[in-house]
Formats: C-alpha cells, sequence, structure tokens
C-alpha cells in the first residue's frame, strides 16, 4: 500500500514508544509525526486466502525519517475467530526463528497449534517480519561463487588453517548478503520489528496486543513491551531468551542447552523411541553418536541413494541437534538412522537431513507454498540484534571454554557466531529488560529446552516486573502447543481472562 494513500484516520494511536530502532527514534519534527500518523491510520483489506484472510500492512523503513516513502510491505494473515460474540480481539503470534514466516505458519495448520477455547476468544493473527517471507523488501543472500577446497569443514576448527578458512567463508558470506540485500540489511532488527508490531495492533483496531512469542518471538514480545509498555494487554514468551547475554555468552547457553538436550535423548531414548534406540544403555548412545561424529570427520558416512549427499561431520551435528526439538516426532526417527548408520549406512540420516521426515511440529518450520528466507533472515536478524568483535581472536578464544562446557555443541554454537563479524552493526546492546508500567508477563520455560534454556526463561521472568514464570518439566523446544493440557490451560486462562500463575507454578 502506498504510503499517498494511507488514512489519517486513528491518529490518536500514533506510537511514541521509548526505546528507537535502528534508524532512530523517530517522531522528532512534524513532519515525522504526521507520516507515522499515516502509517498507525492505515486500514488492513482483507481477502480470502483459503480457509483464512490475508492482507498487506505498510510500515516505515526507517522510523527515525518515516517521511522519506521508503516502506516494507508485510503480509498479514487470519484465522477469524470461531464465536464472534464471544471475541475479545486479536491474538498475534510469532512462529521464532528468527526468520520464520508467520503466514505461512498460520497457513498450515490454520492456528490449530492454539486451543479451542482460544480460538472462540480471539482471531489468530501472523505476519512475516520486516526482511522475512513474504515481505517486500525481503532480505537475500548472493551465493558464494569461490571454488570449493574439496576438504571437510571441521565443527571445530583447530588449526590455523583451519580457522583461517572458516573465517574466511564467514567473510564471504556476510559479504554475499550485503551485495545481495544492499541497505536493509540495517534495518531487520527486532527493535524496529516491534514498532511494526505495535502498527500492525493499530491496523487491527486493538487499542492494547495480546501476543504469544515462542523462541525469538519472545526476543520480538520483550521488545514490544520494552517500547510499549502502556499498550500490552496479554504477552506469552515460550522458550524465552535472555536479552542480557552478550554474543558469547548466548553462544554458550544455547550449546549447554543441546549438549543437554542429547544427554536426555541417551536416558530416555527407551521410553520415546522403544525398540528403534541405537544402544541399550545411555552411555552406549552417547559413546555411539561421539563416535559417529569422530567417524564423519574423518571420511563422510556413504549413503546408499544417489539423490542424497554422503553425511560428513557437521551434517549429522545438524541432524542430531534437529531432532531435540520435537522429540515426540524425531527421536524414533532418528534412533532408526543412527541405527543404521553404526552399520555403515548413513541413507536415513541424509533422507532426515533433506527433510524427507519432517517435523510436524507447526511453530518451529514455517511450511508452506509462501516465498520463505528463514536462513538469510536468522542470520541477519542475530547479527544485527547483538554486537559482534570484529576480529577473529575472540571467537577461537571462545572455542575452548565453550568445548570444556558443552563438547562439539558448544564449540560449533561458537562458529556460528563468526559470519556476524562481517556484519552490518545495529544499536541495540545486551541489557536487562527495562519495561516499567508493564502489566505481568507470562513466560514459559521448559527444562529440557534445547534451544533456549530454561535459565534463560527463569533470567527474563524476574527481569520483567511482576514477571511470571510458568515451569514444564519436559523435553524438546517450547511448551505451548505440546506440552500437554496443564500448560494449555495455565496459558488460556491467562490469555483470556488475565488470570496470573503462582510462583511455583510446574506442569
Amino acid at each position: 500500500m502506498p504510503l499517498a494513500v494511507l488514512s489519517l484516520a486513528a491518529a490518536s494511536l500514533v506510537g511514541c514508544g521509548g526505546t528507537g530502532g535502528t534508524g532512530g527514534t523517530g517522531g522528532s519534527g512534524a513532519e515525522e509525526q504526521a507520516a507515522l500518523k499515516l502509517f498507525y491510520g492505515q486500514k488492513l483489506t482483507w481477502a480470502d486466502c483459503g480457509d483464512l484472510k490475508c492482507a498487506r500492512l505498510t510500515v516505515p523503513r526507517d522510523y527515525g525519517h518515516p517521511e522519506n516513502g521508503k516502506t516494507f510491505v508485510l503480509p498479514v494473515t487470519k484465522a477469524a475467530t470461531a464465536d464472534p460474540d464471544e471475541r475479545v480481539g486479536s491474538l498475534v503470534y510469532n512462529p521464532g526463528g528468527p526468520g520464520a514466516s508467520g503466514v505461512s505458519d498460520l497457513k498450515a495448520d490454520g492456528g490449530e497449534v492454539f486451543s479451542r477455547a482460544v480460538r472462540a476468544r480471539f482471531d489468530i493473527v501472523s505476519f512475516d517480519p520486516r526482511g522475512v517471507g513474504g515481505s517486500k523488501p525481503a532480505v537475500t543472500c548472493a551465493q558464494d561463487t569461490g571454488e570449493e577446497s574439496g576438504e571437510p569443514e571441521p565443527i571445530t576448527p583447530a588449526t590455523a588453517k583451519d580457522r583461517a578458512r572458516a573465517f574466511a567463508a564467514a567473510r564471504a558470506e556476510a559479504a554475499g548478503c550485503v551485495r545481495a540485500s544492499g541497505g536493509i540489511l540495517r534495518q531487520v532488527g527486532t527493535v524496529d520489528a516491534a514498532r511494526d508490531l505495535d502498527v500492525l495492533r493499530a491496523a487491527l483496531g486493538d487499542k492494547k496486543l495480546t501476543y504469544l512469542g515462542w523462541s525469538y518471538g519472545t526476543s520480538l514480545g520483550t521488545s514490544y513491551a520494552e517500547q510499549f509498555p502502556h499498550r500490552v494487554r496479554a504477552l506469552v514468551l515460550d522458550g524465552a531468551i535472555d536479552p542480557s547475554l552478550n554474543w558469547r555468552q548466548r553462544a554458550l547457553s544455547q550449546g549447554t542447552g543441546f549438549r543437554r538436550a542429547v544427554d536426555d535423548y541417551a536416558e530416555q531414548c527407551a521410553d520415546i523411541a522403544g525398540d528403534s534406540c541405537p544402544g541399550a544403555t545411555p552411555r552406549e548412545i552417547s559413546e555411539l553418536i561421539e563416535e559417529l561424529y569422530e567417524q564423519a570427520a574423518r571420511e563422510p558416512l556413504p549413503v546408499d541413494d544417489e539423490d542424497l549427499y554422503d553425511v560428513d561431520a557437521r551434517t549429522l551435528l545438524d541432524i542430531v541437534t534437529g531432532a531435540m526439538y520435537t522429540p515426540e516426532d524425531q527421536w524414533e526417527d532418528l534412533s532408526e538412522a543412527l541405527s543404521a548408520a553404526v552399520d555403515g549406512d548413513g541413507t536415513k540420516l541424509a533422507a532426515l537431513a533433506e527433510g524427507d521426515e519432517p517435523s510436524t511440529d507447526s511453530h518451529k518450520k514455517p511450511r508452506g507454498t509462501d516465498p520463505e528466507n528463514d536462513d538469510e533472515a536468522i542470520l541477519a536478524v542475530s547479527c544485527l540484534d547483538t554486537p559482534h568483535p570484529r576480529t577473529a581472536g575472540p571467537y577461537w578464544n571462545a572455542l575452548g571454554p565453550a568445548g570444556k562446557a558443552a563438547g562439539v555443541y558448544g564449540t560449533s554454537s561458537v562458529v556460528d557466531e563468526l559470519t556476524c563479524a562481517n556484519w552490518p552493526t545495529g544499536t541495540q546492546r545486551p541489557h536487562r529488560v527495562s519495561a516499567k508500567g508493564v502489566p505481568p508477563v507470562l513466560v514459559v520455560g521448559t527444562t529440557g529446552d534445547p534451544a533456549t534454556p530454561y535459565e534463560e526463561a527463569r533470567a527474563l521472568a524476574e527481569q520483567f516486573p511482576g514477571g511470571m514464570l510458568l515451569t514444564y518439566e519436559g523435553v524438546g523446544h517450547t511448551a505451548y502447543g505440546r506440552a500437554g493440557s496443564c500448560v494449555t490451560e495455565a496459558v488460556d486462562a491467562y490469555l483470556i481472562t488475565r488470570k496470573p500463575v503462582g510462583s511455583d507454578a510446574t506442569c
């Protein structure tokens, strides 16, 4: 929607929130205020898209200069409430990432990850954040045209040669994104995305926001609460990210989370995967996985399918860690694939890597036909949101402690940060939450969460004034929608009536 045709209605809803985005705080003059009123006054034009309704939201590319005419146009989709007479309002959600398409996610299941009680009281709404999925423009990265070395990439670069190759590859990756995406890379951070969320709230006609964020969606919700604390009705943050952690602390936190999750897999494999477990005891399973990493590092595991690639150590690591997100869906397949690999056949592992047996967890990775750029977007947003060292030394210095604490899961988390060394910088810094005046926020933490460890949920709940923590004692990433009726009922009661949870609430 061109800026020129945006309605001037609802001018009273114009944002004035605290922390500025990557382009500045905005609204400093009459021209900027008038431009923001145009964005806040727009009305969504809904059209049928299958069983859902779809629309587009226009937001300023630079909140510091909303009058300059440059915009993002964001797709929005809605599953209308099943009971209009009981409607409370809109429930906006973000499925995670960063880089997950909310539109694709909602189209995949029609909002059925939410309970019937919630769907009866809310329109379920999601959107593609700036730069993500169907956003116009969207982040894109040019492919590296350099020649492959032909040598396998180690999980942990130990030699000077390996480290030089890893840093050069990261530099090339960043350069490809800068070359293909141009100036928008500085404008896709979470602070600005949270400001877009407030424009969406206004366009939906809601005076206050009801929101649920999974995983990265907790960062988006936290930023919204900091900038617009008095516009929050209810905020659920499930699988929380602690904004006070720096890049190194975050890498260690996640690496430790995955190491513990693989230990949980070894301990609980028999209960979830049954006879398909690759070992008879937890120790046997753990040792088997470590041996496969070492074997794949020496020579990729062979496959018996010309359409699949042999499984190198890094691919094996991605397969194992990916299976930790939804044990109920993936541990049995992982177990069968590991058992076959021990017998010399990596075909089932390669099939998992290619996504032939994808997770059915609808709020982790988007599915559907909408354009998706989740790999590019997760890099863009993560690097912009968190400052990183510009030289290689700090990353190599972090490898030893990370390896000692979390093995390959720790060192790989550090190596994953290398691309950010060559990324455009943002303005956000690690910080404790500052959201004075926000109503009680509900944080949900899973004790065995691999990607967003429980300690981060506990820390985030403590940082919010009046913050509440709901603990789910279980494995897998996030809880609402997959952890049973106890979590569902507590979250539903908070969303619908804002009923608080107790200080030691546990499911």
